[in-house]
């Protein structure tokens, strides 16, 4: 009886190159492959993202492993359009990290002391400065989702010393933020309330929430999509009960829909 080969043992660096060897045929011979932009795989690469942070929430490492391989993916077919255009290659991009990483950690390959992570993102941000960034926000993207846009503005101010130390001083703000709101533009006692005005209010009390969520170690982002995801079953589990019953949502009042819904509550959902 033949002996099966024995599988392929790689290494990372092996893996990594398999991948680029992989992208390369793939740009050759694919026609789809061959079509592709930069401007063309954005919007996937962001989908991608998404199926990743998905996946972390989900806690489901086999899907995160292969989340992260479709980002490599994505990272290597990036790199081998700019190769083709004579701006850089994989090689370039991975040595151009691998710079930065060393430069920002003079605390590991130079001489420099550091107490905390605190004093870590505070040398990164003055290092950043040194580097030529005009502003400690200049590295926020501005099409960040508005959530965590307030919370990395926020983290990032942080880096050199524009923070409270206090969060107790960062909660009054909260309550400060909400009188404000319910004081002058409460919409359940006021109808003819200037929505734009309410909406800046509202901006301000949410800013201000993330800032406490930060302050206490809770990702808001995580948190709110938590809560959605939490939603989504409840209501679902609401959605599956009527149809059971042969009930229509829409002819449903209130309380009973509720009924489902503390159903599902209870059922941990």
């Amino acid at each position: 009886m033949a002996h099966q080969a024995p599988e392929t043992q790689y290494t990372p660096s092996s893996a990594f190159q398999r991948l680029v060897d992989v992208m390369n045929t793939l740009r050759i011979e694919c026609p789809w492959d061959k079509k592709q932009t930069m401007e063309s795989l954005r919007h996937l690469t962001i989908e991608e993202m998404y199926e990743l942070a998905d996946a972390i929430l989900e806690n489901d490492l086999d899907e995160v492993k292969k989340e992260l391989g479709d980002l490599l993916m994505h990272m290597v077919f990036y790199a081998k359009i700019a190769e083709e255009q004579n701006a850089f290659d994989i090689t370039d991009a991975l040595n151009s990290v691998c710079d930065k990483l060393i430069t920002r950690h003079p605390h590991i390959y130079g001489d420099i002391q550091v107490n905390d992570d605190e004093d870590v993102k505070a040398n990164w941000e003055q290092i950043k400065l040194k580097e030529g960034n005009k502003s400690v926000l200049s590295g926020v993207p501005k099409s960040l989702p508005a959530l965590v846009k307030a919370y990395r503005i926020q983290d990032k101010v942080r880096g050199v010393g524009f923070d409270w130390n206090d969060k107790r001083e960062v909660w009054k703000k909260v309550e400060e933020e909400l009188q404000e709101f319910k004081t002058e533009y409460n919409i359940v006692e006021n109808t003819n309330i200037d929505i734009e005005k309410a909406e800046q209010e509202f901006g301000d009390l949410l800013f201000a929430l993330t800032n406490y969520a930060r302050h206490i170690g809770i990702n808001p982002e995580n948190a709110l999509e938590r809560t959605n995801k939490k939603f989504i079953r409840r209501f679902t589990y609401l959605e599956e009960q009527a149809a059971t019953r042969e009930l229509k949502l829409q002819d449903m009042s209130l309380e009973e829909m509720d009924v489902f819904w503390n159903e599902a509550k209870a059922k941990g959902l």
